[in-house]
């Protein structure tokens, strides 16, 4: 199977300098996403002392030429932290810094989706708008074959490996364990995990997140489990369907609902965003992968618990729909839905954005209405 050569470097050797004090001093990792929309980029700074809040960290810069993002004529770009976490890796003091990227005129880079979405979070805010999403991802040999699959052929059929237990239907737990941990170390809203329906798939679910909490912590939750992957020499793919034929694709199902669907009587409120985004489906599907729905169409086949890319559906406990209302909201009359259109490699923010701008500002048409003007 093959890993990288890193992984095979004596951790034991790197352990005793990790050990050594830091004099008051903190490293600060800043972490962006890059030109492409999904990969994420990092560099690290000394701080003279452990910063508190985020307001503590200084502004910096790098060469976006070589991020998919500038031109190497006028290269710099601006790193702005937003967020700030505990370290998992160096442990404190030190700090995981998320990042929004702004161009030479502090204006925000294209993939900088954050700062469009921030402010439609602040328009609704009164709404209280809840998410929760669950990022499915596959673990990949260096050499881009799945996991634990036999080098010249295939895994046993679907069926045995979601949720599964034992060597021969779990492929990476070791991988799912450390991330869990360590997310949780570094104060992000993990809520859970699992063994997905292809073997060497996986799920991890952050939330319930209030507002641009939720893309913040799910791009930091990504970062950390590159990471750790990297420790082992594993690579993670987010792609919606990394193998083709009779094999689930990979969703980052989202849940949402605001301080009405969660009130008694609440599902009058969930039935008329539904029939809102019945009609805003095209608008959702471009925003929900980075392609504008190409990568999706992958996967939303109608087949392997996917609804069809070109129909919209909702149900109650209908994995095969667009929109899926959980049994207990059904019965309870009140509580939140799940879009599961959401490829795994889509942009949270983008995600949650679209939702609260159909769901709550009530927009139509298939394009995002410009309230600049």
């Amino acid at each position: 199977m093959a890993t990288s050569a890193s992984s095979k470097l004596n951790k034991a050797v790197k352990q005793q300098y990790m050990e050594l004090p830091q004099g008051g001093r903190a490293q600060a990792m800043y972490i962006w996403v890059d030109g492409s929309g999904e990969e994420l980029r990092c560099k690290t700074r000394t701080l003279d002392s452990e910063p508190k809040t985020v307001d503590d960290l200084p502004e910096w810069n790098f060469d976006g030429s070589s991020t998919f993002q500038s031109e190497g004529s006028n290269s710099d770009m601006f790193l702005i932290p937003v967020a700030m976490f505990r370290d998992p890796f160096r442990r404190d003091p030190n700090k995981l810094v998320l990042c929004e990227v702004l161009k030479y005129n502090r204006k925000p880079a294209e993939t900088n989706q954050r700062f469009m979405c921030k402010q439609i979070m602040r328009m609704v805010d009164s709404s209280e708008p809840w998410f929760g999403m669950e990022q499915e991802y596959t673990l990949l040999s260096t050499d881009g074959h799945p996991f634990g699959w036999p080098t010249n052929g295939f895994p046993g059929p679907q069926g045995p490996y979601y949720c599964g237990v034992g060597a021969d239907k779990a492929y990476g737990r070791d991988i799912v364990e450390a991330h869990y941990r360590a997310c949780l170390y570094a104060g992000v809203q993990i809520c859970g995990t699992n063994a997905e329906v292809m073997p060497a798939q996986w799920e991890f679910q952050v939330g319930p997140c209030v507002g641009i909490n939720m893309g913040d912590h799910l791009w930091i939750a990504r970062f950390i489990l590159h990471r750790v992957s990297e420790d082992f020499g594993v690579v993670v793919s987010f792609d919606p369907k990394p193998i083709s034929g009779n094999w689930n694709g990979a969703g980052c199902h989202t849940n949402f609902s605001t301080k009405g669907m969660r009130e008694d009587g609440g599902l009058k409120v969930i039935e008329e965003s539904i029939e809102r985004l019945a009609r805003r489906h095209k608008y959702h599907i471009q925003a929900y992968d980075p392609k504008g729905g190409l990568d999706n169409a992958r996967r939303l086949t109608g087949h392997h618990e996917t609804s069809n890319i070109k129909e919209f559906t909702a149900g109650v406990a209908n994995r095969g729909a667009s929109i899926r209302i959980p049994r207990s909201v059904g019965q309870d009359k009140k509580g939140y839905f799940e879009d599961r259109r959401p490829s795994a490699n889509c942009d949270p923010y983008i995600v949650t954005e679209a939702l609260v701008r159909t769901c709550v500002l009530k927009e139509e048409g298939h394009e995002p209405h410009n309230y600049r003007k």
